[in-house]
């Protein structure tokens, strides 16, 4: 193929006061091989140096785009990828470290399935090079529920690589920490949902794309290594609110109008026992996310029914692919599945192998 007929691909780094991150994993991205690649950093109104820094160390290898304040995950790459034009966006997180080779495959991926509206390359942690990392890992999958959880991550429980879920399959979501995206079916599904500001954006995103039948699939042969925890760190009772409302707001925007009565309603009941247990292990701050978590959920209904009706809710749950048909947290704590290997066998996740 001439190489003039290769797709364009922006790679869109997301930064706020993140100068120790860039210093460290920037370096990385530049040595990327791939020759139709723009590397780009999108500020979100950082009040540290990393502009001033940025300009002085890389000068013309990078384009910078800059916000006037921090608009979130979701709300500074709406901003960011509008001003953008490629092919395919590929959103980093500013503590990823990557390979010269890690855009080759995906890449061809998009190429060969024009259905193809997203992809996660192979996650593993920065500071355990044979660990999977948690925001991601090898494919994110979804039960019915709306808990999410992926290959070679359930809940809180992060898998060594053996190369376990070293095959190309259909999952439900791409992480955030590293997604390759189909411009127009970004732009097509309407993009990240401004409101959420940070966690469960990129799920809300691919859910509405298998609305749209986009694909969505984890590609094994790119490899890239995330330190984790670089906006809110693990544990962070921020995290925590954004996480529980998130989810409940992706849940009642998606799911179709009978099973979303009933999950939103189940999963509103089973936050109380989380929070619970937030209280016996002392973590007070968290106790107090998950109710404040519920109180924004309620007073964002106008909101979120207006976006929900904006949203062709074309395919019934048990159709999509990477939805787990039951419940990951009872399968996890009471089935003692403690790997998604168990899910696969018991043929109860939608992950075809391609």
């Amino acid at each position: 193929m001439n190489s003039f007929d290769l797709p364009k691909v922006a790679v869109a780094i997301l930064n706020w006061n993140g100068k120790h991150h860039l210093a460290t994993y920037l370096p990385s991205v530049l040595q990327t091989a791939y020759s139709h690649c723009q590397i780009w950093v999108i500020d979100n109104g950082s009040t540290d140096d990393s502009v001033s820094w940025l300009k002085e160390t890389y000068g013309d290898q990078i384009e910078l785009v800059r916000l006037p304040h921090n608009l979130g995950y979701a709300g500074g790459y709406n901003a960011g990828l509008n001003q953008i034009e490629a092919d395919i966006y590929v959103l980093l997180n500013s503590d990823v470290e990557v390979s010269p080779n890690w855009l080759d495959d995906p890449v061809q991926r998009f190429l060969e399935n024009e259905r193809l509206g997203a992809l996660q390359p192979t996650i593993r942690s920065w500071k355990e090079k044979t660990a999977y990392e948690y925001a991601g890992a090898a494919g994110g999958y979804i039960d019915s529920m709306g808990y999410p959880f992926c290959a070679g991550r359930l809940f809180e429980q992060v898998e060594e690589d053996r190369n376990q879920y070293a095959y190309r399959k259909t999952i439900f979501w791409a992480s955030g920490a590293c997604m390759f995206v189909r411009a127009k079916a970004y732009w097509e599904a309407g993009g990240l949902d401004d409101r959420y500001f940070a966690h469960m954006e990129e799920i809300d995103l691919c859910w509405r794309m298998q609305h749209l039948d986009y694909e969505l699939i984890h590609e094994p042969a790119s490899v890239v290594y995330h330190l984790g925890g670089g906006s809110l760190a693990y544990g962070n009772p921020r995290k925590t609110f954004l996480n529980f409302r998130n989810s409940l707001i992706t849940l009642q925007k998606n799911l179709p109008l009978p099973q979303m009565v009933v999950r939103v309603f189940l999963r509103l009941l089973l936050d109380f026992p989380a929070a619970l247990k937030f209280a016996a292990h002392g973590s007070w701050g968290d106790f107090w996310a998950v109710g404040r978590a519920h109180w924004s959920f309620f007073g964002m209904q106008g909101y979120i029914w207006k976006k929900r009706a904006e949203i062709k809710h074309k395919k019934h749950p048990a159709k999509l692919s990477g939805m787990f048909q039951g419940s990951a947290l009872y399968a996890h704590f009471f089935g003692r599945k403690a790997k998604l290997e168990a899910f696969i066998a018991a043929r109860r996740v939608n992950a075809t192998d391609r």
